[in-house]
């Protein structure tokens, strides 16, 4: 992709980024209501959601591919892609489970597949770290006042991924840490000319290592064969705002647009030749906007399809993710 494409695509993004803010802005000034009042939502592609009902099972497996198109440079300048492309398949299904009304508690399973051409391919899918946590909605919606609801969500991710004495390169899809994550969900629906509902949703959220990794050989820290020391994944976070616009009861248009942030990685250890290694990776950030379309057959069950595109950042691919999810409640 060249520079001048990419330029005109980050132009683009951001004229469309401020039409999207403004008109949020301008929709605010309509009646808040209830998000039940009869639109039914699958719920965005990047944006995470809040509690679900007391008794109620949500899940939501999520299909994507990762595609790179290029890459940002350290100071945001565009280039071409990598060679050989990393590429992914990638499941997340989220399981969500409402305790009470005020709480849920939910339960990610990731499987990835990540290979290069040429270069090879993981020893089949891998399943990566695997996080648990809890959801609370500290303050719920008034529509008469104007106060969205508001959530909390924690959770600690477990080294379940396959991430060192790595077979190859490939096969590396977890942290080996435990990895704590705190959010923040702000969502509010409301009533726009024509009975049209709009949903939003702001959130922010960050996580940290609670622990390092022991690392042999080939890691996913990227160490090779002759290495031993120990690791540590940097602090990430992402910050968001997503959009939901109701055609009809079974028809909605969604938009995200976040920032994703993340510190680098720091390896301590000795590699092949005896040499001591204490090194920190560079850190990275991105823009991504994800539009999207979903449909309902009831309020229970929904499919979104749409793609993931980045845009802006540093030390980070420009690439193109779609992906689709089905949503479901029992």
């Amino acid at each position: 992709m060249s520079e001048r494409v990419v330029q005109s695509l980050q132009k683009f993004f951001k004229v469309k980024t401020l039409k999207i803010l403004a008109t949020s802005a301008l929709f605010c000034t309509f009646n808040i209501t209830d998000a039940k009042a009869g639109q039914w939502y699958t719920g965005s592609l990047v944006s995470p959601s809040g509690t679900t009902g007391e008794g109620v099972l949500n899940v939501e497996p999520y299909y994507s591919y990762s595609q790179p198109m290029g890459a940002f440079g350290p100071h945001g300048g565009t280039g071409p892609a990598k060679h050989p492309l990393q590429r992914s398949l990638s499941n997340s299904t989220l399981w969500k489970y409402g305790i009470t009304p005020d709480l849920s508690i939910q339960f990610h399973t990731m499987v990835n597949y990540r290979w290069k051409h040429a270069a090879g391919h993981a020893h089949g899918p891998k399943a990566a770290d695997m996080p648990l946590g809890l959801i609370y909605r500290f303050v719920r919606p008034d529509p008469e006042r104007y106060i969205p609801a508001l959530s909390i969500i924690a959770s600690m991710a477990f080294p379940t991924g396959d991430y060192s004495n790595l077979g190859h390169e490939q096969d590396g899809v977890g942290t080996g840490t435990y990895i704590f994550r705190l959010g923040f969900v702000s969502q509010s629906t409301y009533t726009l000319p024509g009975q049209h509902e709009l949903r939003v949703r702001v959130w922010n959220w960050f996580r940290r290592s609670v622990s390092s990794a022991r690392l042999k050989n080939m890691t996913s820290y990227g160490t090779d064969y002759g290495f031993y020391g120990r690791g540590h994944p940097g602090m990430s976070g992402q910050t968001g705002i997503s959009l939901e616009y109701g055609l009809n009861q079974k028809w909605v248009l969604a938009t995200d647009l976040a920032h994703d942030w993340a510190n680098g990685s720091h390896i301590k250890g000795y590699d092949s030749r005896g040499h001591y290694v204490n090194k920190i990776s560079s850190a990275s950030s991105d823009w991504q906007i994800a539009p999207a379309i979903e449909y309902n057959w009831n309020p229970r069950w929904g499919i979104i399809v749409g793609s993931a595109f980045y845009f802006a950042g540093h030390n980070s691919n420009i690439q193109v993710t779609p992906q689709f999810a089905v949503n479901s409640m029992f």
